[in-house]
């Protein structure tokens, strides 16, 4: 039997510390946890405290059967004195009463058992010697199938602060359905703190049957989960096995520690059946579902917009610097695609007003309002980062979890046009539109020279006066100026539309890739940052439901 045996395992953790843990995990997992279980365990921590808050050492062990297995007068020969009242009329136990043994005080003790009906046991042990029962509180409880549902709630309410059980059941209901399913199959991790008595053997024809009916019942109880047990046969009329349940008791009341055992027990249990609703490991990272949402964001961050408005800046600077002068007036008509948007450049304004200023007073930027299908891509992707990270997760976490990767529109929109907004669009012009924009305007200069110069001798010929413009070879060199310098000038601005075309698609990239991590930032802050807060406390609860359970 295992009741009593000294060095009894209690987890080698101290019985406060298991508490605490439990608590923890009740205040970590929260709403994600079975409302049941969590309404047990938070009563479990409460009773563990105040259980040990209790002074002295003494153990409280109950008798529990059902109506007719004679624990009530097993309960007198363990007492010695008919102090349970019996009788044929069932049922006869209405409240529990108690026989305390030893000097030691049990008010405090009894008081939160909630027992008023009392008997200090005047002990037979020897003078100088201590009796094995001292520090003994035992307990006769109202039968736990009785037909009185206020004797049932009693024998269930002492049964929840005992220290230990013993089980008292006879030759006719040692299989009823309710022993077993609603008492001991519960009772897997209290193995440490339970007997199992089969009472009234002396209405058992023969010492062989008697064997046969207590292995059956050590099966069942087996069977049960309750734990392996030599079940004692007893007979309160023939004082038959009553000195060997005196021993067990004994012992178990001599180590001293039933109260822990059985504390530990409580803990293991509601830990167990909070466990089954945690799971054994967090999903890992999804990292298409992570790129998908980046995608889904950008879109409705208006991102390709902006995009597309950066390509065009370029290019309108590229002209403007290293196109050719005589046309580059044209590009001066040309909006400024990023301005359009309050992007990009903060100059101010004819009014003294710069983009920021009218950020600051609409607190947006000028990019479009996503699209239904844009909104919808987000939905759809936030949906998936939920189910991703929920996938493996029982119910309620993976509720929690799709919940925490849903943000609310408004503030997810702010968050990506805050994150556009900030990120720089531009970036140090090229060298190349320096070298081209000093050529263009030294072959503009040469056009202007030629053209001027022609333009002189054109007007001194008028003026019959004579003069030859120099020549190079059979090519007169204003002629040369002028053609020279459109000509190659042209050429130059053909070469700066290819550069810029290149420089553009460059400069969209990088861009592309600022406002990528900018987004990324996004998503990281309002969806997978709150989806890994809810993995992180699924994870801490685990970690201190198993640290009840070690």
């Amino acid at each position: 039997m295992r009741l009593g045996r000294k060095g009894a395992d209690t987890g080698q953790r101290p019985l406060t510390w298991r508490a605490d843990q439990l608590e923890e995990a009740l205040a970590v997992g929260g709403s994600e946890l079975d409302p049941e279980p969590v309404a047990a365990a938070t009563d479990l921590v409460d009773k563990v405290r105040q259980r040990w808050a209790i002074k002295g050492g003494r153990t409280v062990v109950a008798l529990a059967g059902a109506t007719g297995s004679g624990k009530s007068s097993l309960f007198n020969a363990l007492v010695g004195e008919e102090v349970s009242t019996i009788g044929a009329r069932r049922p006869t136990t209405a409240t529990a009463t108690a026989a305390v043994w030893g000097p030691e005080p049990a008010e405090e003790l009894l008081e939160w058992l909630g027992i008023h009906r009392r008997h200090q046991v005047r002990t037979g042990a020897p003078a100088g010697t201590a009796d094995p029962l001292d520090g003994l509180v035992l307990i006769d409880l109202p039968d736990f199938d009785s037909r009185e549902v206020a004797h049932r709630v009693e024998a269930d309410r002492v049964l929840g602060r005992a220290d230990v059980f013993v089980w008292v059941t006879d030759p006719q209901k040692y299989a009823d359905a309710r022993l077993h399913e609603d008492y001991l199959r519960p009772l897997q991790d209290h193995e440490a703190v339970m007997l199992v008595v089969l009472n009234q053997v002396d209405r058992i024809p023969s010492p062989e049957a008697v064997e046969q009916l207590k292995a059956d019942l050590a099966r069942l109880v087996a069977a049960d989960g309750a734990g392996e047990f030599e079940v004692i046969g007893t007979s309160a009329r023939l004082q038959q096995g009553l000195d060997d349940l005196r021993g067990e008791i004994g012992e178990v009341v001599g180590a001293r520690t039933a109260a822990e055992q059985r504390l530990v027990g409580d803990l293991r249990g509601t830990a167990r059946e909070l466990r089954a609703g945690v799971a054994d490991t967090e999903p890992a990272r999804g990292k298409d579902e992570d790129a998908a949402l980046v995608d889904a964001l950008k879109r409705s961050a208006g991102v390709p917009v902006v995009l597309e408005a950066v390509r065009k800046d370029y290019l309108r600077q590229a002209g403007s610097r290293a196109g050719w002068p005589f046309t580059r007036w044209i590009g001066a008509l040309r909006p400024d695609p990023l301005r359009r948007l309050r992007l990009g450049d903060d100059r101010a304004g004819g009014a003294g007003i710069s983009p920021s200023d009218v950020r600051t007073v609409l607190g947006r930027s000028s990019l479009p309002a996503p699209s239904p299908a844009a909104r919808s891509g987000v939905a759809l992707a936030t949906r998936r980062v939920g189910e991703a990270a929920g996938a493996s997760l029982p119910p309620r976490w993976a509720e929690a979890v799709a919940q925490a990767a849903t943000p609310g529109d408004g503030a997810l929109a702010d968050a990506l046009d805050q994150a556009v907004m900030g990120t720089p669009l531009r970036a140090r012009n090229p060298a190349w539109w320096s070298v081209l924009g000093f050529l263009q305007l030294l072959l503009a200069a040469c056009a202007v020279v030629g053209l001027l110069w022609l333009a002189l001798l054109a007007v001194l010929g008028w003026l019959q006066v004579p003069m030859e413009a120099p020549t190079w070879g059979p090519v007169p060199i204003p002629l040369l100026l002028l053609g020279g310098g459109l000509v190659l000038g042209l050429v130059l601005a053909a070469l700066a539309k290819v550069l810029a075309r290149s420089g553009a698609r460059h400069r969209r990239a990088v861009v592309d890739g600022r406002l990528t991590e900018a987004v990324r930032g996004v998503a990281t802050e309002h969806v997978r940052r709150p989806v890994e807060a809810v993995l992180e406390r699924h994870r801490r609860t685990r970690q201190h439901l198993d640290a009840v359970l070690s």
